[in-house]
């Protein structure tokens, strides 16, 4: 007897059908799976041989081969569990014409305990979208996994606790209850810390507001103590609010990491702040099998912050450069490709040099000039050259941290006017797979970047005379355009460009001083 039932699987941040054949044959009892399938897929008979038994139902006696199609595309992970179960149970003759009529509407995803329980498994939200996309009724999850598959419309998510349970759904004697789920996006949340509370620092808050409002990489230099880790995480409080297809697209990838978020939208932006021993697989994504997202995809349409930058090990900033660029990861292996989005804003920290107090107002380095260049050296120039912001955050004065309470502006008045700027940008970038002015092309630089003569004087010095690069360039362009939209103009003056020069070339002054 023969049988297939549908399930999926994930590859990347999408998923693909998956039919699951079953045939069971004369012979002596054997199992064979076939379809490129890694050990937990491979570990599935022991788990649905006891999960039928003990739900009530009988193992076939004969040979049983199961095929994974695409047999090309290499599987992975426990959700087989459920549609391998069901598949040898149709071909068993368990059930009706109508209750195989009844599956075939659905694509089935499960992992099964011995004693029949159903648990969750990552990656529902790209699965309900690709069952919706082919046109399949719903899916057939547990129940933990249910309230995530509903976030899908026009999608029913049936989430079942045991194996039985579903079976007796496919009888029409179950009806589970389907989760209500809201689609929509709240308001920004209240943070327990606001950009008020940071004494001082007004250049370097004004940074964050720039890089806010375009979507720009920031580097703070400082000395320990001037709040740079303060500053970088009150960052997320004056970003724009999340849109629902940012909100989406983040989600898919924390549920093919396994990050299931109570089974709704993620829609706080992500602050990830991994510790500097990370490697570069944990910063970029991989790993045995099937490839899993790194720190720099978790942090999708959010910030990554790499506090005390040059402790990272050299390899694994600069396997960052290609995914800053173009705002995503290609992790390749000998049997898959995957890509991950990556569409980051790069916040990084440092001090001046190893004592951290090159240049200090207030107490003298004690470093050597060689150990300042090799410190600074750890960076390396392509990879500044991809950090639009580069800030010099001195040391706070006595006068600055008595000052009251009520120190400045609040995260809630900053953030509507970057969110201002963000709407313009949106409305300027309509139609086009552009966000916010960090992901402009060079095109859309030239077509949107016009200076004035002054502004073009400017720039030939700075090109010309400092010997900046051609995407220091674009980038110099990039910021002026997101200061004028912060300003509400549409042409850019040449003070915009001005400004934006002087965000390039806080580590120049740094190095500067090491000599």
């Amino acid at each position: 007897m023969f049988s297939r039932v549908q399930t999926g699987s994930v590859i990347g941040v999408d998923a693909i059908t998956v039919s699951v054949e079953v045939d069971l044959g004369p012979g002596i009892q054997t199992f064979s799976i076939v379809g490129l399938p890694e050990g937990a897929v491979r570990e599935a008979r022991v788990r649905v041989k006891s999960a039928l038994e003990n739900a009530g139902f009988s193992w076939p006696e004969c040979r049983v081969s199961i095929n994974l199609a695409p047999a090309d595309v290499r599987k992975d992970g426990t959700g087989f569990d459920l549609p391998i179960a069901l598949a040898t149970m149709a071909a068993d003759g368990l059930f009706k014409e109508n209750e195989l009529a009844r599956l075939d509407r659905y694509l089935v995803v499960g992992e099964l305990s011995l004693d029949g329980q159903l648990r969750p498994v990552r990656g529902i939200l790209p699965m309900a979208i690709a069952a919706r996309d082919k046109g399949f009724a719903g899916l057939i999850v547990a129940a933990e996994n249910a309230a995530e598959a509903a976030l899908v419309d026009r999608i029913e998510a049936v989430g079942c606790q045991r194996l039985e349970e579903v079976v007796r759904f496919l009888r029409g004697l179950h009806q589970p209850a389907l989760p209500v789920v809201s689609r929509g996006l709240v308001p920004p949340p209240d943070y327990p810390f606001d950009l008020a509370d940071v004494a001082g620092q007004q250049q370097a808050k004004r940074a964050l507001e720039v890089a806010a409002a375009g979507g720009h990489n920031l580097l703070l230099v400082g000395p320990p103590g001037s709040g740079k880790t303060m500053l970088s995480k009150r960052l997320l409080t004056i970003l724009p609010e999340m849109t629902f297809d940012e909100a989406l697209e983040t989600t898919k990838v924390y549920s093919v990491a396994g990050f299931r978020n109570d089974g709704g939208l993620v829609q706080r932006r992500p602050f990830r702040s991994p510790h500097h021993t990370i490697s570069d697989i944990g910063l970029i994504g991989g790993g045995s099998g099937m490839p899993r997202p790194g720190e720099i995809s978790l942090a999708h349409h959010g910030i990554l912050f790499l506090d005390e930058l040059p402790e990272f090990r050299r390899n694994a900033l600069e396997v960052m450069r290609q995914p800053l660029e173009e705002g995503r990861v290609t992790i390749s292996r000998s049997l898959v490709t995957v890509v991950y989005p990556a569409s980051i804003m790069l916040v990084g920290s440092m001090n001046p040099c190893p004592c951290g107090y090159a240049g200090s107002r207030d107490r003298a380095c004690i470093c050597k000039t060689d150990e300042v260049i090799r410190y600074r050296s750890r960076i390396s120039g392509p990879l500044l050259d991809r950090i639009d912001l580069q800030i010099e955050v001195p040391g706070v004065r006595y006068r600055d941290l008595a000052a009251p309470a009520d120190r400045g502006e609040t995260s809630a008045t900053v953030r509507a006017r970057v969110q201002a700027a963000r709407d313009r940008q949106r409305h300027r970038f309509a139609g086009t797979a552009t966000a916010c002015n960090a992901q402009m092309t060079t095109r859309e630089i030239r077509a949107h970047c016009a200076v004035d003569e002054a502004g073009h004087r400017l720039l030939e010095v700075v090109v010309d005379r400092l010997g900046m690069s051609a995407r220091a360039y674009d980038r110099i362009l990039k910021v002026a355009r997101t200061i004028a939209d912060l300003a509400g103009r549409e042409a850019i003056a040449s003070a915009d460009v001005a400004e934006a020069v002087q965000y390039r070339r806080g580590m120049e002054r740094e190095n500067g001083r090491a000599q």
